[in-house]
């Protein structure tokens, strides 16, 4: 899309007096900024987008679609498919009007217990920066902006508004920025958002070494930077510190309190004028400036045959078969198979907090393998969460409309109806989408039971509840901890109590919300909870025995859910909740052979692992998730992903481990040595499986690697498919240096699709941005010692050429 010139922006810039300049700097709404018809400026409409593109409300907002998460897209190891990601969010983004998608997420992997990993691409930045840039080619290849985010040391939760994370320069620079670098320098990345956390003691809003010194200055970046929601704290510190926009809005930091500082000298007119330059060119670049751009008649619909084929293989392909003893995968469809765990039945296909989306349904692994075999036994799991959350699947009705979900009715403080809405996800926002007059002061939440006998139902939410279940009435408070930052939206409160019921039953809960609107904003989360009561995990246990005895194959689904996956929370262990891995230990005690399917984003420990004959890592496969994993069993799409974060063996091992700061610090003191770099390194003892680990369908023999020269070496190889099926290999570069203060690292990589028996010559070039490294002492890049090492592998466990360099 053409834009205007510099001094183009320049004079719409300096048609407005100052106060007209700075309220355009703050977000008119929560998700929108607000036009300037003096300039021809209209709204820009942006969203929340690592996973779909959710539009302008954050919660009941219109149905969308719900990709993979990152860690599987990236597990491909594609920026072809990457770049077909960032089309197909572009495509849900025009087809609601969006000009802006806040994402990727360009943060790393840096210890394996962030909660919020599953939104970022992986634990290297090459591999990261490669596909971001990737993924924001396809994305504003439609005049679509994308926004890389958090900008920067952004790779945990706990404390996530406060903490201070401290990164000596060098590994700022060669580690934590690099992916903001090459997605900028690569694909021109239209907006960058600024995180919560302080950086060496200055908060990264107001960061002007890096905004201003290295973004905007050595790397001459033309585009904005925002804020991350309610990170901004102050008005001159920020604007000097290279913040271009405050979000949300109406309200903030800036407004009087800019224009005052800019009066009082403490901030030059100039630095306004620049910010807002960055909007308008933001602006035009998605057609938000001048004359307004046209959008396409009709777009795939979020449950079209287009996005089920894409949605299906875009998470198949990424799917990561770890071991595969015997070759028991592919699947026999013919074989009776026994599928065992609460994973299968209710299958996870996102993560918590901001990356939640509201799909047109999401597939179980249950039902995507029921459309596919013949003879299918499913069984429950044990429990695996220890936090109930709404009801789901049915569970709960509309007492209105009988649809699955709940009936909310919104009242202010004279009683007088607001809103009735109907909420198919049992839990509804207040405050941040509000699009009535008045204020909620009651919200009264009311859902039918679908089955009888035991069941447990309860509420979520801060406030005074009310609940009436078949005569019995309960009254009480719920508050939130105090302990994190917006826990009435991403956290919220809940109580639950086990009844006995009968089908039919309505379920109705009243509360009063807090007075005074210093939670969160005003803003908080309210929803009824609903399931059928726990059984004892032996009962549990005992019935998957007796099926995956009397099954030829036993797949077990385990993983995790968004309480351990979620914006917010970090993990305190890698370990399965609850008794997945004691059902596991049983299950490939009695079953012929045993496959174990892990619905988790991010590593877990797997005692069991030389136990059972298969694994496949299937990440949160997103809408699709169940036609995707039956897809991959059965080898309908090869699952042919390679790890892209490694996998300790036990937690603590890893070469970065805590996210809980002291005194409020978190020390990145692993330096550039964090996950397979630090592993290699002899700093935390060997892994399960490595970053780039992953078996894929083929079987792989290497021969005759060269070096070959060009701006950085690269390397050419020959790879013979020895399998019995065509198959994808990824053939990856690492660059070992011989200083011994300078870790291995990842150089490049390239594919190749060889059908069985079939062998092809892959070239593979590195980047040059991996032979370069920051002089501390001169305050400049320099280059990597000469010599060292290039390896040709299948991931660091699996070396198969060590190459020599002059």
């Amino acid at each position: 899309m053409s834009t205007a010139s510099e001094s183009d922006h320049a004079a719409l810039v300096k048609s407005l007096d100052l106060p007209a300049k700075v309220a355009l700097l703050t977000g008119a709404t929560t998700f929108t900024l607000a036009p300037e018809p003096a300039v021809g400026l209209g709204e820009v409409r942006l969203s929340d987008g690592p996973t779909g593109v959710r539009g302008l409300k954050f919660s009941g907002g219109r149905v969308v679609a719900l990709l993979p998460n990152a860690t599987l897209l990236a597990s491909s190891w594609s920026e072809e498919s990457l770049a077909e990601v960032g089309r197909l969010l572009a495509e849900e983004a025009l087809a609601q009007r969006i000009h802006v998608v806040l994402g990727p997420t360009v943060n790393l992997h840096r210890s394996p217990l962030g909660g919020r990993l599953f939104e970022a691409f992986s634990e290297d930045p090459l591999l990261t920066g490669r596909l971001a840039a990737a993924y924001v080619r396809g994305l504003q290849s439609l005049g679509v902006g994308a926004t890389l985010k958090h900008l920067v040391a952004n790779e945990s939760e706990t404390e996530r508004d406060t903490v201070d994370s401290v990164v000596d320069e060098a590994t700022l620079r060669e580690v934590y920025l690099l992916p903001f670098e090459i997605a900028i320098d690569d694909a021109d990345a239209w907006s960058v958002m600024g995180a919560y956390n302080r950086v060496n003691g200055v908060p990264a809003t107001e960061h002007g070494h890096v905004n201003n010194g290295i973004v905007k200055g050595e790397w001459g970046y033309r585009g904005l930077i925002m804020s991350d929601w309610f990170a901004t704290r102050t008005a001159a510190a920020a604007a000097n510190g290279g913040l271009d926009l405050v979000m949300p809005g109406p309200d903030g930091p800036w407004g009087d309190a800019l224009v005052a500082a800019v009066r009082a000298g403490e901030v030059d007119e100039a630095v306004v004028d620049d910010h807002l330059a960055r909007l308008l060119l933001l602006a035009e670049r998605v057609g938000a400036l001048g004359t307004p751009r046209d959008y396409p008649d009709e777009l795939p619909a979020p449950d079209s045959a287009v996005r089920r084929e894409q949605l299906t293989r875009l998470a198949a392909q990424g799917m990561t078969v770890l071991r595969n003893e015997s070759e028991v995968l592919p699947l026999d469809p013919a074989l009776s198979v026994a599928l065992i765990g609460r994973h299968a039945v209710e299958t996870i296909g996102m993560g918590g907090g901001s990356a939640q989306v509201n799909p047109p349904y999401q597939v179980s692994i249950a039902e995507g393998l029921g459309a596919v075999l013949d003879r299918l036994t499913v069984v429950d799991g044990v429990d695996v969460r220890t936090r109930p959350v709404p009801a789901r699947g049915g569970f709960l009705t509309d007492p209105v409309t009988g649809a699955p979900g709940i009936r909310v009715v919104l009242r202010d403080a004279a009683g007088t109806e607001l809103e009735q809405r109907h909420v198919a996800a049992a839990t509804t926002m207040v405050g941040m989408d509000d699009d009535f007059e008045g204020t909620v002061a009651t919200a009264e939440l009311s859902g039918t039971v679908t089955r009888s006998g035991a069941v447990e139902l309860g509420v979520m939410g801060v406030g005074g509840w009310t609940v009436r279940v078949a005569g019995d009435e309960r009254s009480f408070a719920l508050r939130t901890s105090g302990k994190g930052f917006g826990e009435e939206v991403l956290t919220p409160p809940i109580s639950t109590h086990a009844y006995d019921l009968s089908e039919g039953t309505v379920f109705h809960a009243t509360v009063e919300l807090p007075h005074g609107a210093d939670w969160f904003g005003g803003v908080a989360q309210f929803g009824l909870i609903g399931h059928g009561a726990s059984r004892p995990a032996v009962d549990v246990i005992d019935e998957a025995v007796r099926a995956a005895a009397a099954a030829d194959v036993a797949v077990v689904v385990v993983g995790l859910t968004e309480e351990q996956e979620t914006e917010s929370v970090d993990k305190h262990t890698l370990h399965l909740p609850g008794a997945q891995d004691a059902l596991v230990e049983a299950v490939a005690g009695a079953a012929r052979r045993t496959v174990v399917v892990v619905n988790a984003a991010t590593p877990v420990i797997m005692p069991w692992r030389e136990r059972v004959d298969a694994i496949v890592w299937a990440g949160l496969p997103g809408q699709e998730a169940g036609h995707a994993v039956a897809a991959a069993l059965l080898g309908t799409v090869e699952p042919a992903g390679r790890l892209v974060t490694t996998f300790p063996t036990g937690d603590g091992r890893s070469p970065a481990w805590s996210v809980t700061p002291a005194d409020g610090v978190l020390a990145y003191a692993e330096g550039p040595f964090l996950g397979y770099r630090g592993h290699h390194a002899g700093r935390a003892p060997e892994p399960a499986f490595w970053l780039g680990h992953g078996l894929g369908y083929g079987r792989w023999e290497y021969a005759d690697a060269r070096v070959v020269t060009g701006d950085s070496p690269g390397v050419t190889v020959t790879v013979t498919n020895t399998g019995p099926r065509e198959s994808r290999e990824v053939v990856q570069v690492y660059f070992q240096p011989a200083a011994r203060d300078e870790p291995v690292r990842l150089a490049g990589w390239a594919a190749a699709t060889v059908p069985a028996g079939g062998s092809a010559r892959v070239v593979v070039a590195t980047d040059r941005r991996m032979w370069r490294r920051w002089d501390a002492a001169t305050g400049a890049w320099g280059s990597v010692a000469a010599g060292g090492e290039l390896l040709v592998a299948r991931g660091l466990g699996d070396v198969r050429a060590v190459l020599p360099l002059g």
